[in-house]
């Protein structure tokens, strides 16, 4: 009998480990098919393609069921790849900064703020436009009141999606507001790896000489993903809808926003398709 027991006990050992090694077996297959579908579907897999890679080889049913979102958009009729409402709150880590209301950086980081006590706001924006000359950096000046109007449209819309203009298309990147932030995601690299998703690019608004009437901002960008044409479009695209909106930007925030579900990615294009690198 004991015998007997040891033996069923090996069998079903066996044909679970067997099962177990099936099912993970075809999960990676799967995903091998999956990562492949994903370089034919999308151009613009190979930017992202280690960061996949990594995911892929830490679970196969996760990396699975996130591809499955980008190549299948359309399920038991509904739409997951274009169900924008799922963007509203992406980083959980960004909304605990948000309520804080600290910033990212401080510009003490940058600069000695007593150099430039006596100083203008114009002379302040020379100098620091000047400083960021030969940095691979974004770098740009905002008065105050333009500064408040966008701290104001980004309290009704933190989060936003802005085309980028690129030789095989348009890519989708995702923006967020948190303090005097603005972090940008591609949207393949959020759908794919979700509140972990690297950013390819940050904006942050220093305020330390604000009482002059004038607030810097510094961007710094993932060269790997974008060049500096592409950060200063998604920067010129981020002012266009949150400083100096038409009718039409205006209702594209509105929708994103109240009604996700009736955004559509086709008119975001259509009101910057004319929009050339600068």
């Amino acid at each position: 009998m004991a015998c007997a027991k040891k033996l069923l006990f090996r069998v079903f050992l066996n044909n679970s480990l067997t099962a177990n090694r099936t099912i993970t077996m075809s999960a990676a297959r799967r995903a091998e098919e999956a990562i492949e579908k994903l370089k034919e579907d999308n151009p613009y897999y190979s930017k992202y393609a280690s960061k996949i890679a990594k995911l892929q080889q830490t679970s196969a049913e996760e990396f699975l069921d996130r591809v499955e979102r980008v190549l299948n958009p359309i399920k038991d009729g509904q739409s997951q790849a274009r169900s924008y409402s799922e963007l509203l709150n992406p980083k959980q880590k960004l909304q605990a900064e948000q309520a804080a209301e600290l910033p990212h950086k401080k510009l003490t980081d940058i600069m000695k703020l007593e150099l430039i006590e006596d100083k203008t706001a114009e002379e302040v924006s020379q100098i620091w436009l000047e400083y960021h000359k030969t940095k691979e950096v974004l770098a740009a000046t905002l008065s105050t009141s333009q500064y408040e109007n966008l701290m104001a449209r980004a309290k009704e819309h933190p989060v936003f999606l802005l085309p980028l203009p690129r030789s095989e298309g348009f890519e989708f990147v995702m923006l967020q507001f948190a303090a005097n932030t603005v972090h940008f995601t591609p949207l393949l690299a959020y759908q794919v790896h979700h509140e972990n998703a690297p950013e390819c690019l940050t904006l942050v608004h220093y305020t330390e000489v604000q009482d002059k009437g004038v607030v810097l901002m510094r961007g710094e960008y993932d060269t790997k993903v974008l060049t500096a044409q592409e950060a200063q479009c998604l920067a010129n695209e981020l002012q266009m809808f949150y400083l100096k909106p038409d009718e039409g930007k205006l209702r594209l925030l509105e929708t994103f926003t109240r009604k996700p579900d009736e955004f559509k990615h086709m008119d975001l294009i259509k009101e910057v398709e004319n929009i050339q690198l600068v």
